[in-house]
């Protein structure tokens, strides 16, 4: 069993649910599940659906046919008048969307909303995947990713119950997945109550992870628009180098460092299961792209990480006295609360320094509760974060001060991170 996952650049248009096709295609002799997001950029598209939903702003309506429409004429490309079955199925999904948007019941708590908007993306693209893959004679079978991930109802990251995941997964897709290619979503699971609920942004990759480790696949392969696991982003930073081999233990630091081209959470269950994980391009697709196995050498190439929009807070008490244990339990209960994560973090005798990504809807909040903790917080805006994995501390240090102000910085024994103005 081999588990797929193509994230939204590889079907952003007609032509790249082709060259996915043509991809699973060639692999009709494997047992295969596939798992796809959403096309293109829906998912910052329907994130504005959920904030112009939950605002009751006038362009709601405008925002939702922007993308039925782009969705629809993708389907005209692919299907003539004699597939009426598969258009329907896309328009059904619809319907069930629009019957969210208009019910004003579920409108109360936003991020529950997001939840039940934004993952249409990935049910609507997986269905036009399965629909064209049968159109020419590739045979699947399309299923609905909450009936076998089951998670807590911690709206828009989710935590998997593992053990009643991985026994559904056994009994019940396992027979399945011998008898035709299955086709399924990514990012989303079934809550507590049976409502929908998502695994954190950009968390396909951790949904291909799951169904490997639930299925004791042979490997995971996320096919990218690059050639594999870089040490930078190439629209980012000039010379990059492809890595060919990680660790686990390397990809899990780079990745909660924040490099975009494998999720976070993605590692932890394939290294656990001794599952190898491949990165591949969609474009260049005969090439070996990186491989990320148990291994004990560990990369030796710097890697650089450049995340924008970081919010500094300073914090102190209101009484001026000293930060200490009790003070920074507090602290990390409102953060946990919050659902924020803090990325680098400096304490003294008065204050405590952190960085945190900016997302609308949550810091504001955490800010509000920290202050009525007697907490006296500051904020600075329009930070960027350099991490550098396995860096040269002079090399990096002059790297980010060529890009403005260092206001913090933080060293490990892997890593260097300098926040910048």
């Amino acid at each position: 069993m081999k588990i797929y996952k193509f994230g939204g650049a590889s079907v952003k248009n007609a032509e790249g649910i082709k060259n996915v096709a043509n991809i699973i295609s060639n692999e009709q002799e494997a047992e295969i599940l596939v798992v796809v997001s959403a096309i293109g950029k829906t998912t910052n598209a329907l994130e504005s659906v959920v904030d112009a939903c939950f605002y009751n702003k006038p362009e709601l309506n405008e925002l939702l046919l922007s993308v039925k429409s782009t969705h629809l004429n993708i389907v005209k490309e692919l299907f003539d008048d004699t597939d009426i079955m598969f258009i329907n199925e896309v328009e059904n999904l619809f319907l069930e969307l629009e019957c969210i948007v208009e019910n004003d019941q579920l409108h109360e708590d936003y991020d529950f909303l997001y939840d039940q908007i934004v993952t249409y993306g990935e049910l609507i693209s997986s269905r036009i995947l399965s629909s064209y893959l049968l159109k020419v004679g590739t045979r699947t079978q399309w299923i609905d990713a909450r009936n076998f991930i089951i998670t807590d109802s911690r709206y828009r990251d989710a935590r998997v119950h593992w053990e009643e995941t991985e026994r559904i997964i056994q009994n019940r897709l396992l027979p399945l997945s011998k008898k035709n290619l299955i086709i399924t979503q990514g990012f989303m699971g079934r809550g507590e109550k049976g409502e929908t609920t998502t695994l954190g942004r950009e968390g396909s990759d951790y949904s291909a992870a799951i169904f490997g480790k639930g299925l004791n696949a042979e490997s995971v392969t996320i096919w990218k628009d690059v050639p594999g696991v870089l040490n930078a982003d190439p629209k980012r930073f000039e010379n990059t180098e492809l890595l060919p081999e990680l660790t686990y233990n390397d990809a899990i630091e780079l990745a909660y460092y924040g490099a975009s081209v494998i999720h976070p959470k993605t590692i932890q269950p394939l290294k656990a299961a001794k599952i190898p994980l491949y990165v591949r391009s969609f474009i260049d697709k005969d090439k070996t792209g990186t491989r990320v196995f148990e291994g004990e050498h560990r990369i030796q190439t710097p890697c650089f990480i450049l995340k924008d929009k970081q919010w500094l807070l300073e914090i102190s008490s209101s009484d001026f006295t000293f930060i200490a244990e009790d003070h920074l339990r507090e602290l990390f209960e409102r953060f946990a609360e919050h659902k924020v994560r803090v990325n680098i973090m400096q304490n003294s005798a008065i204050r405590f320094r952190c960085a945190i990504d900016h997302k609308e809807h949550e810091h504001e909040p955490l800010i509000n509760s920290l202050k009525k903790a007697g907490f006296m917080v500051a904020a600075q805006s329009n930070l960027k974060l350099l991490s550098v994995y396995q860096p040269s501390i002079e090399d990096a240090r002059k790297r980010a001060s060529e890009m403005g102000k260092i206001i913090l910085e933080q060293q490990v024994e892997s890593a260097a991170h300098f926040l910048i103005r």
